[in-house]
């Protein structure tokens, strides 16, 4: 999130009087979020902009709670193509060229500790490539080695955005309780 989309969302939110909203300015490859403290992630061909899919898939992971739910929309492409013929039908802008197969999207979301993984295509956007509607849960209960991703030392879960003088926080709080009580970086 660019500081001008960030900018023009809390203006839309304040012009239409929503106030059950939070804004933070990450990356989704590292959430400003305390672990399991989100129910549902969602996304509009955003994943496919990512040049670090394992990533993503871990931090969304990770930020979910147990049952939790990912739901997105995206772009998949053919088992049967390649990188370089995924490149060719299209360029990053248009959420192509970053496109995963098929087989890939479910083994990447299946290797973070995703289950009920479904990948239902609903239109094509090029030869061989689709949009589609990703789903895929957390387990209500966890012993992937996902669950651990070795940043409970940080203050919201994320180690990227904390200085060192930051301390751990609860994960059972809510997420302006934990960076209210850690003095988080994140809430800026």
């Amino acid at each position: 999130m660019t500081d001008e989309m960030l900018a023009l969302a809390l203006s839309n939110a304040a012009k239409a009087g929503v106030t059950n909203v939070e804004f933070l300015k990450g990356t989704i490859e590292a959430v400003p979020l305390p672990a399991a403290t989100v129910d549902v992630v969602i996304s509009n061909c955003v994943i496919n902009l990512s040049t670090d899919k394992p990533a993503v898939f871990a931090e969304t992971f990770r930020v979910l709670r147990p049952g939790g739910r990912l739901g997105v929309s995206d772009i998949v492409a053919d088992d049967a193509l390649t990188p370089e013929q995924r490149a060719e039908r299209g360029d990053y802008v248009g959420c192509i060229a970053g496109a995963l197969s098929f087989a890939e999207y479910r083994t990447g979301l299946e290797a973070a500790g995703f289950t009920g993984v479904e990948i239902t295509p609903t239109h094509p956007v090029a030869d061989g490539m689709h949009s589609a509607i990703v789903r895929a849960t957390k387990p209500a209960t966890t012993d992937t080695p996902s669950e651990d991703t070795g940043t409970t030392d940080a203050c919201c879960g994320v180690d990227a955005c904390c200085t060192s003088a930051e301390a751990a926080t609860d994960p059972a709080l809510t997420v302006t309780e934990a960076k209210s009580a850690s003095g988080c970086g994140c809430q800026n």
